[in-house]
């Protein structure tokens, strides 16, 4: 199932946080990062995460 990565595009906004609906999403040291056994790629539907950022820096990743 794909999940989301953040890539290095991140501003550190918080806005991807604030919409993931299972809580993967979390700051890191340089910037925000998906816990990959919390994130169910929004089961199918469009990730809540990619749909806020304003870098485009959530991104697909195949597992």
């Amino acid at each position: 199932m794909p999940k989301n990565f953040i890539t290095d595009e991140c501003i550190s906004c918080g806005a991807c946080a604030a919409e993931c609906p299972n809580e993967a999403i979390s700051e890191g040291a340089d910037h925000y990062e998906v816990d990959p056994d919390k994130c169910t790629g929004c089961d199918g539907n469009e990730h809540a995460c990619a749909a806020v950022c304003p870098m485009g820096a959530c991104t697909d990743a195949e597992d």
